[in-house]
């Protein structure tokens, strides 16, 4: 976890550079439409940008977050920063290419109670934000998504009809998953 709290950042889970060999023999295109979603003050998309992954909209539902983002990413010129909920996406279906959850769904999800058994209203908020992403992908379109979250506990949230589902594990002692569910 990247934590530097004094300009700003804070990165759960893994930086751009531990997963980019994965993203991009995932992402074969730099041009490609690429979606993140709940991003936060993470530096994950100024990482793909000056990467070359340069066509990114980032939403938060914080718009005090978006606002700085804004202000810190002006010498990138092609982001953009819109505020929205991830579970109401205000685009036209099969709008991006790409979809990308870095810890988002884990924040829905850390809600105290049975990890086996989540409310029903977790469940449900889980579920809205991969329907709306299977609707703004494009056919063929990736979701990439980033957690610790164990197959056990994620898959029931990702598994729906007209997709495939890869799941990559990361690093060696505490491990982290990145799913990889297609559109098809």
């Amino acid at each position: 976890m990247i934590d530097r709290r004094d300009d700003g950042v804070f990165d759960w889970f893994k930086s751009f550079k531990d997963v980019e060999g994965h993203f991009s023999a995932l992402i074969l295109d730099k041009s490609a439409s690429i979606l993140v979603l709940g991003c936060g003050n993470s530096t994950l998309s100024e990482e793909m940008y000056d990467a070359g992954y340069t066509n990114i909209v980032n939403v938060d539902y914080s718009g005090i977050v978006i606002e700085k983002m804004k202000a810190r990413n002006e010498g990138r010129p092609l982001m953009q920063w819109l505020e929205m909920d991830v579970r109401n996406l205000a685009f036209d279906s099969t709008s991006f290419d790409i979809a990308i959850d870095k810890g988002t769904m884990d924040a829905m999800l850390a809600v105290k109670g049975d990890v086996w058994n989540p409310p029903k209203s977790v469940v449900d908020d889980c579920n809205r934000e991969v329907d709306e992403v299977i609707r703004v992908l494009k056919e063929g379109g990736i979701f990439l998504y980033l957690t610790f979250g164990q197959p056990h506990f994620r898959k029931q949230y990702l598994l729906r009809d007209k997709t495939s589902l890869d799941i990559l594990t990361l690093g060696e002692m505490f491990h982290y998953f990145l799913y990889v569910l297609r559109r098809v």
